[in-house]
């Protein structure tokens, strides 16, 4: 059985750290680089819901079930966006990681494939996951097709799943990657870096 505790992760320029209250003005400077609340089909909060955004994380992650973080550019310093293990199942050795964004200056650079790196490691590494788990609402074509880009397997949709943060609800487009999957996904992804960087 998995023990999911706050750790932190670094690699590649990155540090993804535990999520605090005091990430807040960082986080919220990230979202408003491109409004990201705007995109509905997105859990990014709105300007003055970081605060309850980050309060609902840590309540989650008090409970179990969650375990947020923060990611930082060390150059710089600057919070880029956040990522989490959500749904945890211990007891059948699984996360799934998700309520993932990042500043839209920082897209479609290496920022994801490094945190997606770190985060897969850690969890099939480290704590032993047997699967690890990818969700997104079907409406979020550009989060499909990065997820499809790490090498994860699509294992279909969820109709009428989760609510969206203006009260319509979504299909969700479910993946997963396997514990057996995993050595040839690290080394999908430590390529990719290679040849970016």
């Amino acid at each position: 059985m998995i023990d999911v505790k706050p750790i932190v992760l670094e690699g590649m320029g990155l540090r993804v750290e535990p999520l605090a209250s005091d990430h807040e003005d960082g986080l919220s400077a990230a979202a408003a680089d491109g409004r990201l609340w705007e995109l509905w089909f997105t859990s990014v909060p709105a300007p003055g819901g970081m605060g309850a955004y980050i309060a609902e994380a840590l309540a989650g992650q008090e409970l179990g079930h969650m375990l947020p973080w923060a990611v930082r550019d060390l150059a710089s310093g600057k919070i880029l966006g956040s990522t989490r293990y959500h749904d945890i199942v211990a007891k059948i050795d699984r996360v799934e990681i998700g309520y993932t964004w990042y500043s839209q200056s920082r897209q479609r650079t290496h920022v994801n494939t490094v945190c997606k790196l770190l985060l897969l490691g850690h969890a099939f590494d480290t704590l032993g996951c047997k699967v690890v788990g990818l969700r997104t609402d079907n409406f979020n074509f550009r989060s499909q097709r990065a997820i499809e880009a790490l090498g994860a397997k699509k294992d279909g949709i969820l109709r009428h799943h989760a609510i969206r943060r203006d009260g319509s609800v979504r299909d969700s487009v479910i993946y997963s990657i396997l514990a057996g999957e995993w050595p040839d996904v690290r080394r999908h992804l430590e390529l990719r870096l290679s040849r970016n960087t």
